[in-house]
């Protein structure tokens, strides 16, 4: 079986400005993706760099200009049975290649364009969990500032991805600099939820048609500048932190139809014991950073069993290790303590 692994920032889609950071992020999700597929009996991975990419990533890997990017994706997406693909949500990047692969004739080792249309949608995402009883903040599109009771309130992109040109505002008189603010750094929709504090974590899935396998998930470690820059987390969730976020994000899961292969569900543990303030604040359709860290948690390869619940295969639970992983937004992961 052959399958297309696609990241979008190691394969130039965003051209040359981008952020050494997340250019080493990107990497490091796709090595790592590579490399278990790769562990796979009878599987062959393609892969896609630019041309200044540093290092090649995958036994057969194909380098491109990045004005070539779009068309090199196709033909790479024609010679595989299947594909899975890493992008950011915003300005439709994700669901533009996931439509690429398909006009190819290409099997989604993902979710299909539908489902990541809403989950990257946060304005449809928040109604649609709320009218499924799955506790998410309030959410309005930000066409005009909040309610007094809403302060401090976070504003942010509706197809926002990495905290991309997130704002915390404290207050009214705080509201028209920090939209201008936002404005600046990207265009588009944006939405208006009120803060929750707590612990951010996320709980990690891998979603076949028949069976989904919920990872011990991870705490996340985020700015505190007001930005809430994603800067890594650890794994797995100690309990009873693990015990409710697993079964919230497992909520989330559900209530939305078509999810396939890793999601990656974001939430907020607050302060009550029993989960009553813990709040589902986003689901990704695609791979995440987490995967970094929770792969050193278990000896199972998570690419063959996402592949076997892919194909409708029932697969037993991976034991996962207690001992905590600490990892960072650009790939590094390393036993807790040890930094190596």
């Amino acid at each position: 079986m052959r399958i297309f692994i696609y990241e979008l920032i190691s394969a130039g889609g965003l051209g040359g400005d981008v952020a050494a950071s997340l250019r080493t992020e990107g990497a490091a999700m796709l090595g790592a993706i590579v490399d278990d597929f790769e562990r796979v009996p009878g599987v062959e991975t393609l892969t896609l760099l630019a041309g200044d990419f540093p290092e090649s990533i995958g036994r057969n890997c194909c380098r491109v200009a990045a004005a070539d990017e779009s068309r090199a994706f196709r033909y790479l997406a024609l010679q595989a049975d299947a594909a899975v693909i890493v992008a950011p949500e915003f300005d439709s990047l994700l669901d533009r290649r996931t439509g690429w692969a398909v006009a190819a004739g290409c099997k989604l080792l993902g979710s299909p364009r539908d489902t990541i249309r809403l989950t990257t949608d946060k304005f449809g995402l928040a109604l649609w969990l709320a009218r499924r009883q799955v506790p998410t903040p309030e959410t309005q599109l930000a066409t005009h500032p909040p309610s007094s009771a809403w302060f401090p309130c976070v504003l942010k992109p509706r197809d926002g991805a990495g905290s991309l040109a997130t704002v915390v505002v404290n207050g009214v008189g705080e509201w028209a600099d920090a939209l201008r603010q936002a404005h600046a750094e990207r265009s588009g929709e944006w939405v208006v939820q009120p803060l929750h504090r707590g612990q951010a974590a996320s709980v990690g899935f891998l979603v076949g048609p028949r069976q989904t396998v919920a990872t011990p998930g991870a705490t996340q470690t985020l700015s505190r500048d007001g930005r809430f820059r994603y800067l890594g987390g650890t794994a797995p969730l100690p309990e009873p932190w693990r015990r409710r976020a697993v079964a919230l994000a497992t909520r989330a899961v559900e209530s939305v139809p078509g999810l396939r292969g890793f999601v990656g569900v974001d939430l907020v543990l607050g302060d009550a014991v029993d989960g009553g303030d813990d709040v589902v604040i986003e689901i990704n359709p695609r791979l995440t950073t987490s995967y970094i860290g929770l792969r050193r948690l278990t000896d199972a390869n998570l690419a063959d069993l996402w592949l076997r619940l892919w194909n409708g295969e029932s697969v037993a639970e991976p034991a996962w290790r207690e001992t905590p992983v600490d990892f960072s937004a650009d790939g590094r992961a390393w036993l807790a303590g040890s930094r190596s």
